[in-house]
């Protein structure tokens, strides 16, 4: 199993520094290259990635209802490691940190200013806004996250198996896992951790340069101010990952939490707060009432305008949840020893998603009461300087603006730190053979890599060139993902009969 490991290393590493020198020598050409890419994907496969997305909640959500459910992650003795406090915080700073601070504000207004269906700047557009927002950041994205989590832990906790993507297509594959069927899955696994994390890393870094230009004079939001964030930030994270799992990830991830939840709380109270919790109820029930119809719509009879909406944002948004899986995966499996897979499953599902929904509605609807009813101007600035812009923006319309900015930043930034920090330890894991401690050495390769790739992606074509690494990366990576369920229910199927009826009277109870 050695060679099978230093094979995925190598090859792995080998991919990563061809496009780090491709997008440094020949930016223009590797932007052309892949913007090409990205566009035959959205416009031939975008039905594959909203069938694969919702098939795999469908998947998730049925086995809360089954015997099933009562099986452990682990040894039937087996108890948790983790509190459920520090747990939750493991798992939300590692899924969606940056990506909730950067578009809390900025996505709401987006769509406000430009909705799927109907004329901007409405009421119904504010309802829209908010309801699509939640939409992308809801249940989709942590059934994705959930698939690969649960049979990383199953297979690993209860079955003995190396911790490796492709050690979990064993029922369906037999042997050929060790061959070079498994090798590519876990290389594919590589690839879209890489560019997935990559994707976050840089909006971070041009969110805190974002934030240092709209506060401090004479600071550019440009390349080279993102490029010094990322090398400064990159610093940190190797820190924090030298100091170990149980040290620099635990603590900064409840630290997170802490500084989102107090933000968001500040917000609430001193904003309009009647107006976000009648807003935060009110996109509840549009969501959960129009899930269905939102989760399989294409629009392939609507104007090109709307189509071309669900491509940008929802073709998008699952491309790069996709292309996040196998980290996100890999780290909630390894911090959810000893839960069963019921109540493994529903708190992945619920408790991100509530709290993602409260955080959407206190900052987006905070940003939607501005420009509805106020003259914050948020849209106007988003459009001229950027939609990372939009939250420090929103701040310097309340009390303690510059204070709150500050924290904004620091949250950021210690987001940025938990995510590269925890990506540079699922890498580690996925190309040393499963090993949930891989080598220093490994980890700092991977967290320079990571770090490159940022920032060349930052270089060939900001946002857009973020999000295009992400549709590219999660293409194949979904078919392990499908891959994967099916391997995972055959697995649990055979186990059944296993299950002692006392375990589930007493799980019952």
């Amino acid at each position: 199993m050695k060679k099978v490991s230093k094979t995925v290393f190598s090859v792995s590493l080998i991919i990563a520094l061809l496009f780090i020198l491709w997008g440094t020598l020949a930016p223009e050409n590797a932007a052309e290259v892949t913007g090409n890419i990205q566009t035959l994907i959205q416009n031939k496969f975008g039905w594959f990635y909203l069938l694969s997305a919702t098939g795999l909640l469908v998947f998730v959500i049925s086995l809360i209802f089954t015997k099933l459910g009562n099986i452990k992650l682990g040894q039937d003795d087996e108890e948790p490691e983790y509190s459920y406090i520090t747990w939750f915080a493991m798992l939300f700073s590692a899924g969606m940190g940056i990506g909730l601070v950067f578009w809390g504000v900025a996505e709401p207004l987006s769509h406000f200013n430009n909705p799927p269906i109907g004329d901007p700047a409405t009421r119904e557009a504010a309802k829209d806004a908010m309801q699509y927002s939640l939409f992308h950041w809801g249940l989709h994205p942590w059934a994705i996250y959930t698939v690969i989590a649960l049979a990383l832990a199953y297979f690993k906790f209860r079955k003995q198996a190396p911790g490796v993507i492709s050690a979990t297509f064993y029922p369906i594959l037999g042997d050929h896992v060790k061959g070079p069927i498994g090798k590519t899955i876990d290389i594919l696994a590589v690839f879209a951790t890489i560019f997935g994390v990559a994707t976050s890393l840089g909006l971070g870094a041009a969110q805190i340069a974002g934030g240092f230009s709209f506060l401090v004079e004479g600071i550019e939001n440009n390349f080279q101010t993102q490029l010094i964030i990322i090398a400064i930030v990159t610093v940190l994270f190797m820190a924090s990952a030298w100091s170990g799992l149980n040290k620099g990830i635990k603590y900064l991830s409840n630290i997170n939490v802490l500084l989102a939840v107090a933000l968001m709380l500040f917000l609430m109270f001193s904003g309009p707060t009647k107006f976000i919790m009648d807003f935060f109820t009110t996109t509840l029930g549009n969501y959960v009432q129009e899930l269905p119809r939102m989760s399989l719509n294409l629009n392939p009879f609507e104007s090109s305008n709307q189509a071309e909406w669900t491509q940008t944002w929802t073709i998008f948004y699952w491309a790069w949840w996709i292309s996040w899986a196998p980290f996100v995966g890999t780290f909630i499996a390894r911090v959810s020893r000893g839960r069963t897979i019921r109540e493994f499953v529903l708190g992945v599902l619920a408790v991100p998603t509530l709290f993602s929904a409260l955080w959407f509605s206190v900052l987006g609807g905070s940003g939607l009461h501005n420009e509805m009813f106020g003259s914050a101007g948020i849209v106007e600035t988003m459009n001229s300087q950027g939609a990372e812009i939009a939250l420090f923006k929103l701040l310097e319309s309340v009390p303690m603006g510059t204070v709150l900015s500050m924290i904004a930043i620091l949250l950021i930034s210690t987001f940025f730190i938990t995510s590269a920090d925890s990506a540079t330890f699922v890498l580690g894991m996925q190309t040393t053979n499963g090993s949930l401690n891989p080598s220093q050495s490994v980890k700092l390769t991977w967290g320079v890599i990571q770090a490159a790739s940022a920032a060349v992606l930052l270089w060939t074509g900001g946002l857009k060139g973020l999000q295009m690494a992400s549709i590219i990366a999660a293409f194949p990576f979904t078919f392990v993902l499908i891959g994967m369920a099916f391997s995972l229910f055959k697995s649990l199927k055979e186990e059944q009969p296993k299950i002692k009826p006392q375990t589930v009277a007493s799980e019952s109870e």
